[in-house]
C-alpha cells in the first residue's frame, strides 16, 4: 500500500470518528431540548405564588417550575407532565387546559399547589443540575389553611424537601412517583392509581 493510500485511508477513518461524536453530540442536545433543558447554568428565582386556600387539605409539592411552567407563571406547564390528567382522573373531571380551569380543579377539592425551592441555580428544567438551592417557607400556607398531608411529587422533590424543609416544618412528607415525562416507567394509569390511593381518603374529602 503506498503512503498517499495509507493517508487517505487513516484520514477517513478519522473523519468517521469525527462524525459520529457530532451525531452522539446532536443526539444529546435533542434529548435535552425536548425536556426543556440546556447545558447553561444560571440562577433562576420562583416566578409564581402558591396556589391554596382556608379549605385546602393537601398541599402537593415540585422541586422547582420547568422552563415551560416559568414561561406560563403556573405550575405544570410542560405538555406532556401528565400532572393535570392525573388530577382530573382522580376527580372524575375533563383535563383542564386553561389557568383559571386548572386552580378551580385544585382549589375545589382542597388542594394546595407550590415547590420546595424558592430560588436556585440550573440548567434549563433539570432538577439533577439545582445547585446553591434556597428552600420556600410554608409556615403561611400551613398557618392560613388545613393542610393534614404535605406530598412531594417525585424522588428529587423528596430529597429537597427532606433537606430544606422538614427541619423546620417537623412533618413527614409522602413521596409519589414523579408526573414529569422522564418517568416514563410509569404509565398514566399506574399513576392514577397511586396518586388516588393517597389523595382520595377520609382527611382529603371534597367540599360539599
Amino acid at each position: 500500500m503506498g503512503k498517499k493510500k495509507v493517508e487517505h485511508v487513516v484520514f477517513d477513518g478519522m473523519r468517521t470518528i469525527k462524525n459520529k461524536v457530532n451525531i452522539n453530540q446532536y443526539n444529546t442536545q435533542t434529548k435535552m431540548k425536548i425536556m426543556g433543558q440546556t447545558d447553561k447554568q444560571s440562577v433562576q428565582q420562583h416566578p409564581f405564588p402558591p396556589l391554596y386556600d382556608k379549605d385546602s387539605k393537601v398541599l402537593i409539592l415540585g422541586s422547582f417550575p420547568s422552563v415551560k411552567s416559568r414561561e406560563m407563571k403556573f405550575f405544570y406547564g410542560h405538555p406532556q407532565n401528565r400532572f393535570w390528567k392525573v388530577i382530573a382522573s382522580i376527580f372524575d373531571q375533563e383535563n383542564p387546559t386553561s389557568i383559571e380551569e386548572k386552580k378551580k380543579l385544585i382549589l375545589d377539592n382542597n388542594l394546595a399547589l407550590w415547590d420546595v425551592i424558592a430560588e436556585c441555580e440550573i440548567s434549563g428544567s433539570s432538577d439533577a443540575s439545582i445547585k446553591n438551592a434556597k428552600a420556600n417557607d410554608l409556615s403561611e400556607i400551613i398557618k392560613n389553611s388545613k393542610i393534614q398531608k404535605i406530598i412531594v411529587n417525585g424522588k428529587t422533590a423528596e430529597r429537597l424537601y427532606i433537606k430544606y424543609i422538614e427541619p423546620a416544618t417537623g412533618i413527614k412528607a409522602v413521596v409519589l412517583p414523579s408526573t414529569s415525562p422522564a418517568n416514563a416507567a410509569w404509565s398514566l394509569e399506574r399513576l392514577i392509581d397511586v396518586w388516588e390511593s393517597e389523595i382520595k381518603d377520609k382527611k382529603c374529602e371534597r367540599k360539599s
